[in-house]
């Protein structure tokens, strides 16, 4: 009898009930199991609760996952946009209702320092990724003293449509020349040369590269870039390429699908749909975006959160496969070296990204640009150190600059005028849903 009181008494101390009823069951109905089995078997379920909390958050299917950024160590990296979203000026400049320009009254704000009532008016500008012509009708329609523009698009599709539009818009303008090419941004110094060889010396005003897809591609299923949509495993930007995803995803070496996923994907289960991946092979492979996709689905646990961990996943392999097909990281990179070269003194490249990949790329060239000059003019070590912390002084106060400037590190060749990225307003991202990863860098040549 004491006994039973003693185990009464400890259960009731306890913060919750055991999950083994049986010990229970044991002691209220007089069995054999005692007070000392009770504390016994009591005590290991506390320490297995124990154990179960520290591994909690680390046992999705064995990938362990890394501790989420707090919003406000987010929010330092990147500087909101202040700038109020004009709907319906986004609209009228979007191919269709889903296709809208993003942060259009940011880049316009950007080049807002070119107009025809200053002494340095926007003469000449370049769109490197043309797409469906909303960044550049609205740019050719905010400086009327335009006189030549350039537009660039490996996209048959986008380069069709963005052409009629901006020769429409060259009809109320008799000295604006405009120049549509299908041709890929990293081939700017041939086309500029094209257009006019004196343009290579004397560089252009403004330059816009936006890394997003239009939805004219990502809508198209036959281009093979939508999770959610079948087609075939193509996801060439340029039709004109050999290599698609399919060619990776069947043929390619183990090793590199699996750093493909890692490094482009930046996806923690690499290890598992590589194995997978590899292994459908020996089914006759994988050939359309929803074998690929029920491959993800299979493969991602189902704790994972649900159809959207699975969708995450997908979004995220399909994008590494996407960069590999157009080399994409090399590319931007030896772009970001050529736009910058062809701008004239005062000029302007602004660069919109959409993902971390794409933004550490710009971000580290901007540096690498600004900066290139100091180790060929300081031969040691503590001089060159010296100017480097000279080099990227940054700048707080704005004087009578643009009030979109908050914060400047200037250089040798240059200054990059967005220290932080600029992100889109609240009310874009919550209008247009696709703006939300957008990030704005801009750099000006000295």
């Amino acid at each position: 009898m004491a006994a039973l009181k003693l185990s009464l008494s400890l259960l009731a101390s306890l913060s919750s009930p055991p999950k083994f009823h049986f010990h229970w069951t044991g002691i209220l109905c007089g069995g054999r199991t005692h007070s000392s089995l009770f504390l016994r078997n009591a005590s290991t379920i506390t320490k297995n609760q124990k154990k179960k909390k520290k591994k909690k958050g680390n046992d999705n299917c064995g990938i362990v996952t890394a501790k989420p950024e707090s919003l406000a160590e987010k929010t330092k990296k990147r500087t909101r946009s202040d700038i109020e979203f004009d709907k319906e000026q986004a609209m009228g400049y979007g191919d269709t209702a889903s296709h809208v320009p993003v942060m259009l009254g940011e880049v316009l704000e950007v080049f807002s320092c070119f107009s025809s009532s200053c002494s340095s008016p926007l003469r000449s500008f370049v769109d490197c990724t043309l797409g469906a012509a909303g960044h550049s009708s609205a740019i050719i329609r905010a400086h009327p003293e335009l006189e030549l523009y350039v537009g660039m698009d490996v996209d048959p599709i986008a380069h069709e449509k963005a052409r009629a539009r901006i020769h429409s818009l060259c009809g109320d303008s008799s000295h604006l020349k405009a120049h549509i090419y299908m041709r890929n941004f990293k081939n700017i110094k041939s086309v500029l040369r094209e257009v006019d060889e004196e343009l290579l010396s004397s560089g252009v005003d403004g330059i816009l590269m936006d890394l997003g897809m239009s939805s004219m591609q990502v809508n198209n299923a036959e281009r093979g870039f939508s999770v959610l949509a079948n087609g075939p495993l193509d996801m060439r930007m340029d039709p004109q390429v050999t290599l698609t995803a399919e060619d990776i995803l069947n043929s390619w070496p183990d090793t590199e699908v699996g750093r493909i996923l890692r490094e482009y994907g930046e996806e923690s289960n690499w290890r598992s749909l590589q194995s997978k991946i590899v292994n459908a092979r020996l089914f006759g492979g994988l050939h359309s975006t929803s074998e690929l996709v029920d491959l993800i689905r299979n493969t991602t646990c189902r704790t994972r959160g649900g159809r959207q961990g699975w969708i995450k996943t997908a979004t995220r392999v399909f994008q590494a496969l996407r960069i590999a097909v157009n080399d994409e990281l090399k590319t931007l990179e030896d772009s970001l070296y050529a736009c910058f070269d062809s701008l004239a003194s005062g000029g302007r490249l602004a660069v919109i990204s959409f993902h971390s990949l794409e933004d550490r790329i710009v971000k580290q060239t901007f540096l690498n640009i600004i900066n290139s000059n100091s180790e060929d003019e300081n031969g040691e070590e503590g001089e060159e150190e010296q100017c480097r912390k000279d080099l990227r002084n940054i700048r707080d106060d704005n004087g009578e600059r643009e009030a979109w400037i908050k914060q400047m590190i200037q250089g040798w060749n240059g200054t990059i005028l967005t220290k932080r990225p600029i992100t889109p307003s609240e009310e874009e991202e919550r209008l247009n849903h696709r703006s939300r990863s957008a990030k704005l860098r801009v750099i000006q040549k000295s």
